[in-house]
C-alpha cells in the first residue's frame, strides 16, 4: 500500500515530501477535502480525474483542511491511495430521493456486496442529512458485520450548505459510501472528545429528533442561557463552544452534541444528532489541553502491539474544537503524528460530525466534537 497527499497551492497540486512514490496512472482511490468556495472557483473533479484517470475520485467540502500535520483554510488536501491487494467500490444516494436519513442510510448499505467487504468509508452532506437517523439506518442493515466510519461535510464556520461527490462534480444532499475488499487490510480507528462535563445530570422531557424542547419539563433554551451566563449574549455562535454530553436510552457511555441553533420564539435548539426524550444531558465547556490529549488518545486507539505504524490515517475533527483551538488547532494533529512515530502520512477535515462506532466493538455512531481517526494498512 503506498500514499501521496497533495495540496492546492498556486493552482498547482504540490506533493508533500512524506508521501510514497505511487504511480499517478494506477491509483485506486483519491480522497479530496476542499474548501467549497475552491469547490466552486475551479473544475476540482475534472483535475483530479485526469491526473488520476483509473482512482475512484471523492470530494467532500469541508470546514478546515488537514494536511499532514497542518491545518489549512481555502484550500485542497488530496489522498491518493494505490493498494496491492485492496479494491474499492463506491456507491451513493441523494437525500432527496428519501422521505428521511434513516432510508437513505439503509438503502445506502444495501447497495454493497457484503461478500469480501471490509470496511466502509461514509462521506454525507452535512446540511441536509440527519447525521444520527442516517448511522441508525446503516446499523439496521450492517448489524455490526462490518466497521463503518466517516463524517459529515463542512461548509466552514457558514452552515449553509455542504457538498460531496464521488466521480462527479460536488453538490448537495449527497451521501456516499467507498467499500473497500480484500482480506489483507487492517483498518483500525479510535475517537476522544476530551470535553469537560459541568452542573447536574438533567432528563430530556420533550424533542423532536434533533430539536430540543425540554429539559426536566422546563424550557431547555432558558436552561442552557442561565448555564452559559454572559456567554448567552454571543448565541448562536458561542453555542460552538458548550455541547451537550448525552447519554441516549440504553446506552451507557455519552455521546457529544452540537449545537446548530437557536430558535428564540420557540424556546427550542437543533442540534447536529438526536436527542431522544429520556436521554440524560450535561452541559460541556473546553479544555485546551483535554483537547489535545483526547487526539492522543485517539489515536493510541487505532494502535496494535504487533503491527507496524499505519500507512495511512484519516482525521476527522470537528468544527467546534477549531473554533476553540484557533491557532493552535494545529496541535491537536502534531499529537496524533507523534503517537504515529512520524512515519504515519495523515490527512483529513474538519466536519460538522463524525461517524464511528462508541466502542471497539459495536455499530457506527454520529459524534460532534471529537477527533475521529481511521487507520489503513496492508498486510504482506
Amino acid at each position: 500500500m503506498k500514499t501521496a497527499i497533495y495540496s492546492w497551492n498556486n493552482h498547482y497540486l504540490e506533493r508533500h515530501p512524506l508521501s510514497k512514490p505511487l504511480d499517478e496512472q494506477h491509483a485506486q482511490l483519491v480522497l479530496c477535502f476542499g474548501a467549497k468556495q475552491v469547490l466552486e472557483s475551479i473544475a476540482v473533479f475534472e483535475l483530479l480525474k485526469d491526473k488520476f484517470p483509473r482512482a475512484v475520485v471523492a470530494i467532500c467540502s469541508t470546514a478546515g483542511e488537514i494536511y499532514h500535520t497542518g491545518v489549512l483554510d481555502h484550500t485542497l488536501s488530496i489522498t491518493a491511495l494505490q493498494f496491492d491487494c485492496t479494491s474499492v467500490k463506491p456507491f451513493t444516494v441523494d437525500i432527496d430521493a428519501f422521505s428521511n436519513s434513516y432510508e437513505a442510510g439503509s438503502s445506502l448499505f444495501e447497495q454493497f456486496d457484503p461478500a469480501g467487504l471490509s470496511y466502509l468509508l461514509v462521506l454525507s452532506d452535512g446540511s441536509k442529512v440527519n447525521g444520527s437517523e442516517l448511522v441508525r439506518g446503516i446499523n439496521h442493515v450492517n448489524k455490526q458485520q462490518v466497521l463503518v466510519t466517516g463524517g459529515l461535510a463542512g461548509d466552514g464556520s457558514d452552515f449553509q450548505s455542504t457538498w460531496v461527490g464521488i466521480n462527479e462534480t460536488p453538490r448537495q444532499g449527497v451521501i456516499a459510501g467507498i467499500g473497500f475488499y480484500g482480506k489483507k487490510l487492517r483498518v483500525r480507528h479510535g475517537s476522544m472528545g476530551g470535553w469537560e462535563t459541568f452542573g447536574l445530570e438533567k432528563k430530556v422531557t420533550k424533542s423532536a429528533g434533533n430539536i430540543l424542547y425540554e429539559i426536566e419539563y422546563l424550557n431547555a433554551l432558558d436552561i442552557y442561557k442561565e448555564y452559559l451566563g454572559p456567554e448567552a449574549e454571543s448565541l448562536p455562535g458561542s453555542a460552538l463552544l458548550f455541547p451537550l454530553a448525552v447519554k441516549l436510552p440504553g446506552i451507557e457511555e455519552p455521546v457529544v452534541r452540537t449545537i446548530l441553533s437557536i430558535d428564540d420564539h420557540e424556546g427550542s435548539m437543533k442540534f447536529a444528532g438526536d436527542i431522544p426524550v429520556g436521554s440524560k444531558v450535561r452541559f460541556m465547556k473546553a479544555n485546551f489541553d483535554k483537547l489535545t490529549n483526547a487526539a492522543s488518545g485517539a489515536a493510541s486507539q487505532t494502535c496494535s502491539s504487533n503491527e507496524d505504524a499505519p500507512s495511512f490515517a484519516l482525521l476527522i475533527s470537528c468544527v467546534g474544537r477549531k473554533l476553540i483551538l484557533q491557532s493552535r488547532t494545529e496541535e491537536e494533529v502534531e499529537a496524533v503524528d507523534e503517537i504515529f512515530d512520524h512515519r504515519t502520512v495523515l490527512s483529513g477535515f474538519y466536519s460538522y460530525g463524525e461517524i464511528s462506532p462508541q466502542v471497539l466493538a459495536g455499530g457506527c455512531q454520529l459524534h460532534n466534537q471529537t477527533m475521529t481517526i481511521t487507520t489503513f494498512h496492508e498486510v504482506q
